[in-house]
């Protein structure tokens, strides 16, 4: 009995000497504030457009079609059919898209313990561009009105099986060769990409791939949301339940090999879902930058880096942030819309250069 206390010591010993966050508002009250940060976004997000509804008669109308005793309809069903079929499933994706990309963020953050990963590190979200660019220019219509989803899919999984190769030698992948091979294919891939996209002949579907290219949410429907919601929902809920191995790996690889732990077969596995996830997110909302970076470095500076606090908060604020950058993405010069990989960037960049001034401080 003495061992075992002793050896759960041990392994808890790396989290306990994480860095905390400072002294403040206690974990469960941040965790709702962020809880209600979300609703707040998400309500603004279904009530803004080109019809402004009260929020009020959102929740009404989120209420009727929970159960009819809910709310008695004083609505349009116009009304009704722009909240159910048009601005709640983009606010939904949105925040499936936030969520997935701030957890996987965080997750690569530890697996290669650098702050700078992101999930765009692997080269998946470069094999997705060119799965999802073939089928705009060559107009591929193999599965339909899924064609590009399922393009964008094979290709990033195609990418992280190169890259997955690559990486090993000897029946070993370090974190190294891991970045490596991850940074040239994404090169390599985007280069294909560009490729295509300047010796197509048609305007019109070279316009259509360089905004997906920039990342977009528009005429999101039901069907393209439940695919990525349930790869964020299992891959947040794997990394929930290796949280204390995630802790393990910003100690160390040498501690965490000393405490037990297979590090190159369990980077391996989690390299695999990480990729599957993105994969996922990017094939239905093209590239989306900086979300996966910011947002683990905030929750640290709120919570600290102990995952099993972390990230359900950073997938809270993922998700809350990226229906922002979307509200503004179609309401700035509304009617026309922005690409939100762009909002994104240019709030992410100068936040990102604050904080590295921040840090060296």
């Amino acid at each position: 009995m003495k061992e075992l206390t002793e050896d759960a010591r041990a392994v808890d010993a790396p989290a306990a000497r994480l860095p905390s966050r400072r002294p403040g508002a206690p974990y469960p009250l941040l965790l709702g504030l962020l809880v209600v940060l979300l609703g707040v976004a998400a309500t603004a997000g279904i009530a803004a457009g080109s019809i402004a509804l009260p929020p009020e008669q959102v929740w009404g109308i989120l209420a009727h079609r929970i159960h009819p005793a809910l709310a008695e309809p004083v609505w349009s069903p116009v009304r009704e059919t722009i909240v159910m079929d048009v601005r709640l499933p983009r606010v939904l994706l949105c925040a499936v898209i936030g969520a997935g990309l701030s957890v996987c963020g965080m997750a690569l953050q530890a697996l290669v313990r650098n702050p700078l990963a992101d999930p765009m590190l692997l080269g998946v979200s470069s094999g997705a561009t060119v799965g999802a660019v073939s089928v705009v220019v060559f107009g591929l219509t193999l599965f339909g009105a899924f064609s590009l989803p399922v393009a964008a899919f094979a290709g990033a999984l195609a990418a992280l099986v190169a890259v997955y190769f690559l990486a090993r030698s000897g029946g070993r992948m370090t974190t190294v060769r891991l970045v490596l091979a991850g940074v040239a294919m994404a090169e390599v891939l985007s280069a294909v990409a560009g490729f295509l996209v300047v010796t197509s002949s048609d305007p019109h579907k070279t316009q259509s791939a360089l905004r997906w290219m920039l990342g977009g949410l528009a005429g999101t429907t039901w069907q393209v949301v439940w695919v990525p919601a349930a790869a964020v929902l299992l891959g947040t809920a794997v990394l929930l339940g290796v949280s204390r191995p995630l802790n393990l790996f910003l100690a160390g690889e040498e501690a965490a090999a000393a405490l037990g732990l297979d590090v190159h077969r369990l980077r391996a596995a989690l390299f695999v879902l990480v990729a599957v996830m993105i994969g996922a997110i990017v094939a239905v909302s093209g590239s989306i930058g900086f979300v996966g970076l910011i947002m683990p470095h905030v929750v640290r500076l709120l919570i600290g880096a102990d995952h099993r606090r972390a990230l359900p908060a950073t997938a809270l604020l993922g998700a809350a942030f990226l229906i922002v950058a979307d509200l503004f993405a179609r309401t700035l010069i509304s009617p026309e819309e922005i690409p939100v990989g762009i909002i994104t960037a240019l709030v992410g960049g100068p936040f990102f250069l604050w904080l590295m001034r921040r840090r060296s401080r």
